[in-house]
């Protein structure tokens, strides 16, 4: 699928300033939009919106189905009589622009723990109407999910196969008694999702009225201990206790001299493969639910991956293997049709990964940090780009921010970006926010950390690490400091406006009219 051209912001609702500690689906969320419609941007792309595990990363999510609850607004639950202001005033943190994760799981906890007793109190345990329905329509996934949280709070969040052999490995029985003795804890997990639903479905309606399409990110590996590797263990290369056999990984390559030891479990695509890939299929049945364009992490992954033995200590020793490549997205195209896909074409790029990806016309990704190492064939260096049918970034999430990136630069990359923008870079992120909407590339995304110019210590992820990843936030008055105008002045200049193509065709639709 092609795109129209366009151009977008790329934050993640975890760094909206929300006065309780952590960004929400609330009012500030509501006031980004408001500055995307202000610049006439109409993207806005995210990072995956599931529940988050180890290290709090996005990527490492306990669904690959489920929001991530503490998204969820207390403002909007004050406004539905679920919460008083006064009790949602005890969760108020002071502004910061890091997330302090264990507090803001704390006092939030405290407060969905009371707004859903008030649900409960006025809809009783089955839940009113509008949740029986959401609970109807998202079976495939929803149960599993809950049972699978419960279980985790009743064994102290110790990974399942940890847990009880019988509730690890699903003995009927034990599901069966799980289910009665957790019952509670089942039925407040439901109403987590009912309501994150509800407040990102409504968030993603108002963006769509205002001419904003939503891009999400669907990691093509799951979590070990996630509800999906529990309930579906079949299509996982675990043992039959759970423990992990073959994991995901990459080679050495830009960002790490070993390799990322990823540690996700493999799948077993021939198991996938015996039922027409269901899982998958459902997958992206419910990505295009929540957003209107996916942006497939590890795409190369589906062509061939990199296999590493679970006892590896780094990924610099495992082989590539073939993966499904066109089998799953013929199947998958098959059933849900056109797919409106980027893909995440970075690391080592074979010709069979290219062929996949322009098989089905999915653009590809091209991240101008990268442009500046050498002149001759470098792909991410507009003047080489051979299509307009990709996406262009400053940079991503995994990336430092464009001022970070130029003050570590090299001295040859930092001269060939002068000598090609012919600017001394006094400000190197507007230079790379300039090329990239002056590009052919049908869209053209940056982190919001590059509009406001800011420096690394405002980095999102540095890859291979664990600690202090994906805390970033931004205030109201960073976001208030940005130059609109500027902005404004590039989408007219470089054409990027959806809105302005179609008062124009309308323009001269009518003047031909007139004409004739």
């Amino acid at each position: 699928m092609r795109f129209n051209r366009a151009c977008g912001t790329l934050v993640h609702p975890t760094s909206f300033p929300s006065k309780y500690g952590i960004g929400d689906l609330g009012t500030e969320a509501r006031e980004f939009l408001q500055f995307l419609t202000e610049t006439r941007q109409s993207v806005w792309q995210i990072l995956p919106l599931g529940p988050t595990g180890y290290g709090n990363s996005p990527y490492a999510s306990y669904s690959a189905f489920a929001g991530n609850p503490f998204l969820i607004s207390p403002d909007i639950l004050i406004e539905k009589g679920l919460l008083t202001k006064d009790e949602a005033s005890k969760a108020i943190l002071p502004s910061s622009t890091r997330v302090d994760y264990d507090t803001v799981f704390a006092n939030k906890s405290a407060l969905f723990e009371k707004a859903y007793k008030r649900y409960e109190e006025q809809n009783g345990k089955a839940g009113g109407k509008d949740l029986k329905n959401f609970a109807r329509k998202n079976t495939f996934w929803l149960k599993d999910y809950c049972l699978f949280t419960a279980c985790s709070e009743y064994y102290d969040r110790k990974p399942w196969n940890k847990w009880d052999q019988d509730i690890a490995r699903r003995k009927p029985a034990a599901i069966k008694k799980a289910e009665k003795d957790l019952a509670d804890r089942i039925r407040y997990h439901r109403w987590l999702q009912f309501e994150f639903y509800n407040q990102w479905l409504s968030l993603k309606e108002t963006a769509n009225k205002n001419g904003i399409t939503i891009i999400g990110d669907i990691p093509i590996f799951v979590d070990h201990n996630s509800a999906d590797c529990w309930a579906h263990s079949k299509y996982f290369e675990v043992d039959e206790i759970g423990n992990r056999l073959l994991v995901a990984g990459v080679p050495p390559d830009y960002f790490s001299a070993t390799g990322q030891l990823w540690g996700n479990p493999l799948y077993k695509w021939k198991e996938l493969k015996k039922d027409g890939y269901l899982w998958w299929i459902k997958r992206f049945e419910q990505m295009l639910v929540m957003v209107d364009a996916i942006r497939v992490d590890h795409f190369r992954g589906f062509d061939a991956y990199w296999e590493v033995k679970a006892e590896a200590k780094t990924a610099e020793h495992g082989r590539w293997v073939k993966g499904p490549g066109t089998d799953l997205f013929d199947t998958i195209l098959k059933k849900l049709g056109e797919l409106p896909i980027i893909a995440e074409d970075l690391g080592v790029i074979t010709s069979d990964v290219v062929y996949l990806r322009d098989k089905y016309d999915f653009p590809g990704m091209k991240i101008l940090q990268f442009a500046w190492s050498d002149n001759a064939g470098n792909s991410f260096i507009p003047h080489n780009y051979n299509t307009s049918n990709c996406v262009v970034y400053t940079g991503t999430h995994d990336n430092d921010t464009s001022r970070g990136w130029y003050d570590s630069a090299t001295d040859l990359e930092k001269h060939r970006l002068r000598e090609y923008v012919r600017s001394a870079c006094e400000k190197p992120e507007a230079e790379l926010i300039r090329l990239a909407m002056t590009s052919c590339a049908n869209q053209a995304i940056f982190p919001l950390q590059d509009l406001m110019g800011l420096g690394t210590e405002h980095r999102m992820n540095l890859p291979g690490t664990v600690e202090n990843n994906w805390m970033w936030r931004y205030t109201h008055e960073m976001l208030e400091m940005i130059d609109k105008g500027s902005i404004r002045y590039l989408v007219e200049l470089t054409n990027r406006d959806p809105k302005a193509k179609l008062q124009d065709a309308n323009l001269v639709e009518l003047v031909t009219e007139e004409a004739n």
